[in-house]
C-alpha cells in the first residue's frame, strides 16, 4: 500500500477557519505575521492547521512527501506553531516569555504572553531555514 499522509493541504479559507476558530484575535495576529514574512497566503493542511510554503521531506524508498513549511494551529489551549528550528532556537526561546515546547511545536497560551519581537525573529530564522525563505 503507497504512503498516504495524514496532513494533506486542502482548499478551505485559512482566514475564514481562524475568524470560526477559538482565538481568532491571536490567529489573525499570528497569520499576519507569517503572511507578511513568507510573502504567501495561508493554505489550510487538514482541518485545523494553517500554513504557508510547502517543504519536501524523503520517504523509504527514496519517494517524497511534502509538509507545510510553517504554520500553526489556533487550537482551544493554545496556539501551536509548526517551525523549523535555525540558528538560535533556544536562545530565542529564552527570551520569547511564557511558552511551552514539544518535538517540533511551540505552545503559546495567547500572544500577550511573549515578546512579539521575539517571536518574529523566530518565524524569520525558521522561514529562512526552509528552501523557501
Amino acid at each position: 500500500m503507497p504512503y498516504q499522509a495524514k496532513t494533506v493541504a486542502t482548499g478551505a479559507d485559512g482566514d475564514a477557519f481562524i475568524a470560526a476558530s477559538p482565538r481568532p484575535a491571536d490567529g489573525a495576529a499570528l497569520c499576519a505575521l507569517m503572511r507578511r514574512i513568507s510573502g504567501l497566503e495561508p493554505r489550510m493542511w487538514g482541518p485545523t492547521i494553517v500554513g504557508f510554503g510547502v517543504s519536501s521531506y524523503d520517504l523509504a524508498g527514496g519517494r517524497q512527501g511534502e509538509i507545510l513549511a510553517m504554520g500553526f494551529a489556533p487550537r482551544k489551549a493554545s496556539l501551536v506553531l509548526y517551525l523549523k528550528h535555525a540558528a538560535g532556537w533556544d536562545e530565542r526561546l529564552a527570551r520569547l516569555g511564557r511558552h511551552g515546547v514539544g518535538k517540533s511545536c511551540l505552545y503559546i497560551s495567547k500572544l500577550a504572553d511573549v515578546d512579539a519581537g521575539v517571536l518574529e525573529e523566530l518565524v524569520v530564522a525558521a522561514w529562512r531555514e526552509t528552501s523557501l525563505g
